[in-house]
């Protein structure tokens, strides 16, 4: 089987490398991909851009693929996975319908509200006046969410009732805009993947990302500065709860409403003092925990992937994990999240070694040759390890070998859980 998969970062990076691992997966294409992905796989153009599904469909059908992996979340909002299937092609991703899920948090609040997911309470507005009157009725902390994509960096989440509001009337004054408003959930926060074909749902292993630019997750919201997996200081029968009281019921209702739910349901989690409660939903796989679930995953991503594209999930065997620990630390470009520099020079990566991998995010080649940062955030260095200490240990020594001018990454990247700090609230 030949794999297309369509995205730029080091996410589609971790998926192309866990698919060069496959051997049902004789060769995989990655459009357009990055640097460090054309040193695995062979990088297409899309003329039209990531939003062209008749361009990444016609790509499809020249590749003669047997499978499409639509990596980020803007591509399927815009219906590519529809105009992919429409072809012919097997593709796994949601359709535009069912990707607002991802797409709109009032939708995915009334899916939430229909399969009686536990999740946080809100309101939706769409004028000043009812922003005021919201925050003043659940009060700080402030969360406050902007209702359509916006790369990670669309929630606000502070004790000033000011800096919410700005956030509120900077989403409203966009066209159709409107936000959500939500109660403050406390407690550690989980991500977890869901594979999924519409009715069988396979849950991969939990992982716990870090939103915020600075240590003690000070500083603003990004895509994510940093992951790690196994989470050993979650209870043993979590996987199981979200499985059972939220994603099940959540593909479930999606196939009641006509809109069945096919490919990856990111359940974004707070396990709060009142139980687990449903933070955000996504329609594909989140950057950076796809880095470390996908370093620990020994079963092969290609079939399973494949599988809920046509419907056949329930017949894959139980997934296998590694036992190791995995970590993935995030370095960013001078000025990230708002204004990233780019065009600096990369250095010592090469040096990076065996014990920890290099993932291309944003990335080029400058006019010279040399590798140049061409976004926000630049690579991400995962490393396993015996426990998370080791992981951690060889992950930062990964990230002290590159050097890019003015760059910023986290030091305390899973160092909290490496100590036993976590508590989840009882």
């Amino acid at each position: 089987m030949k794999v297309l998969v369509i995205g730029t970062g080091a996410r589609e990076h971790a998926i192309v490398r866990a698919l060069t691992l496959d051997s049902s997966v004789e060769a995989v294409i990655a459009a357009p991909g990055n640097p460090g992905i054309d040193a695995m796989a062979l990088c297409r153009d899309l003329p039209g851009g990531l939003l062209d599904g008749e361009g990444v469909a016609d790509l499809a059908v020249e590749l003669g693929v047997g499978l499409v992996i639509i990596g980020p979340e803007a591509p399927l909002v815009a219906g590519v996975a529809d105009a992919v299937r429409a072809r012919g092609v097997a593709c796994f991703g949601p359709t535009a319908q069912a990707a607002r899920l991802e797409g709109s948090k009032a939708f995915a609040k009334e899916v939430m509200a229909g399969a009686d997911v536990p999740t946080a309470l809100s309101h939706v507005c769409t004028t000043v006046e009812e922003v005021a009157s919201a925050l003043d009725v659940f009060g700080a902390p402030y969360v406050v969410k902007d209702d359509g994509l916006a790369a990670g960096k669309g929630v606000v989440v502070t004790r000033k009732r000011s800096k919410a509001l700005a956030h509120a009337i900077q989403c409203l004054n966009k066209p159709d805009g409107r936000i959500v408003v939500e109660e403050y959930l406390d407690g550690p926060e989980i991500s977890l993947f869901c594979i999924t074909d519409g009715t069988t749902v396979v849950p991969l292993a939990p992982a716990q990302d870090f939103k915020r630019l600075l240590d003690g997750d000070e500083g603003p919201n990004t895509g994510g500065m940093g992951a790690y997996s196994p989470i050993d200081w979650a209870p043993a029968s979590l996987v199981q709860d979200v499985v059972d009281r939220v994603a099940q019921p959540t593909v479930d209702e999606m196939r009641h409403q006509g809109m069945p739910f096919a490919g990856v349901l990111y359940v974004g989690l707070a396990l709060t003092s009142r139980g687990l409660r449903v933070i955000e939903f996504n329609a594909r796989f989140g950057d950076p925990e796809t880095q470390v679930v996908l370093a620990r995953l020994a079963s092969p991503l290609g079939r399973l992937l494949y599988a809920a594209a046509v419907g056949k999930l329930d017949e894959v065997p139980p997934l296998r994990w590694r036992p190791e620990h995995a970590v993935t630390v995030v370095v960013a470009s001078k000025g990230y999240p708002d204004s990233p520099r780019t065009g600096d020079v990369i250095e010592g990566m090469a040096e990076v070694g065996d014990d920890a991998c290099v993932l291309h995010a944003g990335t080029a080649f400058g006019k010279d040759g040399a590798m140049v940062s061409a976004g926000g955030r630049v690579l991400s260095i995962v490393a396993t390890g015996a426990d998370l200490a080791e992981a951690r240990h060889r992950a930062y020594q990964g990230v002290d070998r590159i050097r890019l001018k003015g760059s910023t990454h986290r030091t305390d990247i899973a160092l909290a859980a490496q100590r036993g700090e976590i508590m989840v609230p009882q």
